[in-house]
């Protein structure tokens, strides 16, 4: 019954997303009319083309809660601490470049991206299997990342166990009193949506980084609904039970 309630959400939705289509490209034919008059009249432009961008003519600028609220959180877990040198494994590269300005950044993907900003290094890793050293680094995040290891979504090979190979790295190479910063999709329950991502339960993910040695020092969940918030600190279980894709944010050190 629930799954049937959501198809037929989804095609409400679907169906005042075309209403609000094509009101705003009536719209768009309007203003057009009359923004080409005026531009003939004040003839400081040269009319190239209509570029058409509709559907953002919102009451109010829609984002994407994970991957805005996370990097703030991030940000304001490193001023805390405050590191010589960051280094990140492949989380958004918005967060690494902005954080560059500030602080010393080496940033690792599986597919390294060519920026060139200074404080800003970036180079090719692979996740299941880091280049570091043992106990190593200080200062450490992977964040929104390794739910997609092991899916073969970005070129890397299939391996079902792939995100926990990847935790155990992560493990791995921080620094005794060192901290690490992460980030995945967090639910009521572990589900895999191959080959996009695996979501997990909040205990799941700290049992995981127990075992390897690590201890929390803060949970922060960006719940899926912002009629519960923003940034929760250690929210109860009554919320992490309506979270189907939620996104936590872990801190945690050696």
């Amino acid at each position: 019954m629930i799954q049937y309630i959501r198809i037929i959400r989804r095609g409400l939705r679907f169906i005042k997303n075309e209403i609000r289509f094509s009101k705003q490209e009536e719209t768009h034919r309007k203003n057009s009319i009359i923004f080409k008059n005026q531009n003939n009249l004040n003839k400081r432009f040269e009319w190239a083309s209509e570029q058409i961008i509709i559907n953002e003519a919102t009451a109010e600028t829609e984002f994407d809660r994970h991957y805005i609220y996370h990097p703030a959180w991030a940000v304001r877990v490193i001023k805390k601490t405050a590191p010589i040198v960051h280094y990140d494994i492949s989380s958004t590269l918005t967060f690494s470049s902005i954080l560059s300005a500030f602080i010393p950044v080496r940033f690792y993907d599986y597919r390294p991206a060519k920026l060139n900003l200074s404080g800003l290094e970036s180079d090719h890793i692979d996740l299941t299997n880091l280049s570091f050293d043992n106990d190593s680094i200080s200062s450490l995040s992977c964040m929104h990342t390794v739910e997609h290891i092991g899916l073969g979504r970005y070129g890397d090979a299939i391996d079902y166990d792939g995100d926990l190979k990847a935790m155990k790295e992560l493990s791995r190479v921080l620094a005794p009193g060192g901290n690490l910063l992460f980030v995945v999709p967090i639910g009521n329950k572990s589900v895999i949506h191959f080959n996009a991502h695996r979501i997990y339960t909040r205990d799941s993910i700290i049992n995981v980084f127990n075992r390897e040695g690590l201890s929390l020092v803060e949970f922060t969940l960006i719940p899926e609904s912002s009629k519960d918030g923003g940034l929760l600190n250690n929210p109860d279980d009554i919320v992490l039970a309506r979270q189907a894709y939620g996104c936590g944010c872990f801190w945690f050190t050696k």
